[in-house]
């Protein structure tokens, strides 16, 4: 194979030197345009001005800006470095410093379009609105179609209310955008501000004459009439509109403001019932007159009759949506209505939309509080059609079906529930969901299956006492891992000392540690605060009394625990034989 030429030093440079040039290019084409540079010639600017962008290009920000502050010491003339700097000084919240770096840019390249509108931006973010006015005006002088930058000068005169310039600004939008009802509102709106109210509604009026085909825009100018005093011409005109067409609810609207503003009650009601029934009033205005009519009903003594007359009137019109009927449902329970009523209307939301998980949901609470399990599990079974990802369904199912007793069903409900589990899921459910399974699995002879349910269950939420009490019972019942079983036992009996269940777990597996007397003390404790006398505890109290030596105590509380269970064989033989006898 033919060997290859060693490569010189001259060689080596020439290359070197050709791929700064070429990074300086591409480096110069990315930088904002019209920079000005140092001197030709200035080749220690432009070494430390590419090592910088190089560096920032990489993400090393702390060199990039040392760099930048190097290029500033050697040429101060430059802009774009000025410019950079400013950003690096955003990134360190230090806006006075980023402010003056941009001023200095733009003052050294005033022609750069980005630097001005970066400048504005920062006076912005300073709270120097008068500031920001100018830069942007010396935008506009040069790029007159810029509407985006108008449109920022609009608000930046109205938030210094210099309402002269916010007019003139508006006028140079209209004169690029044409005449329009957004732009002729806002005009309106700042006359009236001015108190010139003749010019409020010759604005109006001219968008109305431009397009007198449309109701919508003379409407607009009836508001204005109204707005500025011209009562009687306002009505006149809205009386026309409603002629002309009797369900242009934007009309009503107006009339509705009016009738409420002069405290005309019945005819304000009359419109607000138009409005609900109106083919043509979206859904959200129809929310908002109801919430608006709710505030003022509640402030002024709460006359529910007259609201739910509203409510009844939609609910039996073509109108009828889920969600107004679950705002009439949660105004009946403010109003503390009968529960079944509530019930009627929330069974009418779900029959309009099924798939409406907050209507299904109520619905299942309130069969939960009086105990219709059957009517728990018939409308979570229907939520798997139309909100399968919704846990809390499964959830409200399973504990129906364990609550009668079908073990296999509720099992069955919480495993599907598991499926739909994600990160955003509620921690309290989820750990409930795992526990539960837990007892059903131990129930079920699957031990394994039911520690894995348990440590799941406890992974979502730590202090769930009754998963670790019923974890710990059952490891302590096996004989399995008493060590952990102890600790688990524990921290239940110091968030609850008087819970009689956790005492006995706890004592019980002390007792199967062979720990006697500290048994003794817990079981005491469990027995003093069982207010039900449980046959279970009064059974382990014997059992505990009768391995820490007192016979005597131990029968009388096997006595007692017999006489709540008579059925017990293993019982009554340890009273017949006097002593403690294992299962």
């Amino acid at each position: 194979m033919k060997a290859m030429k060693p490569t010189t030093n001259a060689a080596r440079h020439t290359a070197g030197a050709f791929k700064a040039i070429a990074l300086a290019i591409a480096l110069a084409l990315a930088a904002p345009a019209t920079a000005t540079r140092a001197a030709d010639g200035d080749s220690r600017y432009e070494y430390f001005f590419l090592e910088a962008m190089m560096q920032r290009q990489k993400g090393h920000s702390d060199a990039a800006f040392d760099l930048l502050r190097h290029c500033a010491a050697i040429n101060p003339a430059a802009p774009e470095v000025h410019f950079y700097l400013a950003q690096y000084y955003m990134s360190l919240k230090d806006k006075e410093k980023a402010l003056a770096c941009f001023k200095r840019a733009a003052e050294l390249d005033s022609a750069n379009t980005t630097y001005l509108e970066t400048l504005a931006q920062a006076y912005i973010a300073n709270n120097k609105p008068a500031e920001a006015t100018a830069t942007l005006e010396r935008i506009t002088a040069r790029e007159t179609g810029r509407i985006d930058v108008l449109e920022t000068l609009v608000q930046l005169y109205r938030q210094q209310a210099d309402y002269t310039n916010t007019i003139k600004a508006l006028n140079r939008l209209e004169t690029l955008e044409g005449k329009n009802e957004r732009l002729a509102y806002a005009k309106s709106e700042i006359y009236s501000q001015m108190g010139d109210k003749d010019a409020a509604i010759n604005e109006m009026k001219s968008l109305a004459d431009q397009y007198p085909n449309d109701l919508g825009y003379l409407g607009m100018y009836a508001d204005a009439l109204l707005m500025n005093g011209q009562e009687k011409k306002a009505l006149g005109i809205y009386a026309d509109i409603l002629e002309a067409e009797p369900a242009n609810y934007r009309a009503q609207l107006s009339m509705r403001a009016y009738y409420k503003q002069k405290g005309m009650e019945a005819e304000a009601d009359s419109m607000t019932t138009l409005l609900l029934l109106n083919k043509n009033t979206a859904d959200e205005v129809r929310a908002y007159i109801m919430r608006q009519e709710v505030a003022e009903s509640e402030n002024g003594g709460g006359d529910s009759t007259r609201i739910l007359r509203f409510f009844d009137c939609m609910a039996n019109s073509p109108q009828a949506t889920a969600d107004m009927a679950i705002m009439q449902a949660a105004y009946m329970s403010l109003k503390k209505m009968p529960q079944a009523k509530i019930e009627g209307v929330l069974t009418k939301a779900l029959a309009l939309a099924p798939d409406n998980a907050a209507a299904r949901l109520q619905l299942v609470a309130y069969a939960w509080q009086r105990d219709d399990l059957d009517r728990v599990i018939s409308l979570c079974k229907a939520a798997r059609q139309y909100n399968p990802e919704e846990m809390a369904f499964y959830y409200y199912e399973g504990m129906a079906h364990f609550r009668k007793d079908d073990d296999d069903s509720a099992l069955s409900a919480f495993q599907n529930g598991i499926s739909v589990i994600n990160s955003q899921s509620d921690p309290d459910i989820v750990s409930d969901f795992y526990a539960v399974m837990g007892d059903l699995l131990f129930d079920k002879g699957r031990p394994a299956e039911a520690y894995a349910a348990y440590d799941s269950c406890l992974q979502w939420k730590p202090d769930n006492i009754g998963c670790l009490n019923n974890y710990a019972y059952y490891l302590s019942i096996n004989g399995d891992s008493l060590d952990k079983a102890e600790q688990m036992s524990y921290k239940t009996v110091k968030a609850e000392p008087k819970n009689a269940t956790y005492l006995d777990t706890y004592a019980w597996i002390l007792f199967m540690q062979e720990r006697y007397a500290e048994a003794k003390i817990y079981i005491d404790q469990a027995v003093q605060n069982d207010t039900d006398s449980s046959a279970v505890i009064l059974e382990h109290a014997g059992d505990i009394h009768a391995k820490a030596g007192d016979i005597g105590a131990a029968l009388e509380l096997w006595r007692r625990a017999a006489a709540k269970d008579p059925a017990n064989k293993l019982l009554a033989r340890k009273i017949r034989q006097r002593k403690y006898i294992k299962e």
